[in-house]
Parts: C-alpha cells; structure tokens; sequence
C-alpha cells in the first residue's frame, strides 16, 4: 500500500481561514509579541537605572519611528490579548457558543482593540502633539 502525504489533523491547508482561526493565531502571536515587550520593558528599566547616556539613548530609541511603531505594535497585541482572554473566560463560563454569537464577540475584540489602543495613544501622545 501506497502512503499518502497528507496533514495529521486539520492544517491551514485544507481549510480557507475563518474569523475564529484567525483570532486563535493573532492571540499566540500578540502572546509572544507581549512576552518580547516585557523583555523590552526591562531594558528600559535597567536603562533607567543606569541613567545618564545609557537612559538617553533608550529614550532616544524609543521615540524614534521605529520605536514608536513597535511601541505601538505591542501596546495593540496588550489591548487584544487582553480582551480576547476576556472573550475566552466568558466561553469558559459557557456563554458565547452560538456561532453568531462568537463571530459578533470576534468582531467585537478585533474593532475594540483598535479603538481602545487608539484611546490610549490619544490621551498619551494626543496632548503634545
């Protein structure tokens, strides 16, 4: 008998992508994003520690471009990790199962992280700018 090449379990391959696959991807990727950001918000502190040229060149980093687009990256997947593991106690707690009902909770994690982190960048940096 011939073998067949083909996946163990269903694979990004076989199926077209839905909304709850997406959501599950972006949730372990703004969970590994989260984690290089705490490493990142470590460097900071032990720049601040250290103070004179050390702080400013961080705070120089930071403020760059590419600074502030990573420190928007990671304050977006902050926002996101945090209201879908909102949405995943309430499963936990059995409520939201209904295929519409997850499809409008997704939708609803995805339009208010945006917003939300947008709230924030606005209070923050809206002020000076």
């Amino acid at each position: 008998m011939a073998l067949r090449e083909r996946p163990l379990s269903p694979h990004l391959q076989v199926y077209r992508p839905q909304l709850t696959t997406v959501m599950s991807i972006l949730h372990r990727a703004a969970g590994i994003l989260l984690t290089f950001g705490a490493l990142g918000m470590a460097w900071w502190l032990l720049a601040l520690d250290a103070g004179g040229d050390r702080y400013a060149r961080a705070a120089h980093l930071l403020a760059s471009p590419l600074g502030l687009i990573v420190l928007f990256a990671v304050s977006l997947a902050l926002v996101y990790h945090l209201l879908n593991g909102v949405r995943h106690l309430l499963w936990d707690m059995g409520w939201g199962f209904e295929i519409d009902d997850t499809y409008r909770s997704g939708w609803a994690v995805a339009v208010l992280s945006v917003v939300f982190t947008a709230a924030i960048w606005f209070a923050v940096f809206g002020a000076h700018a």
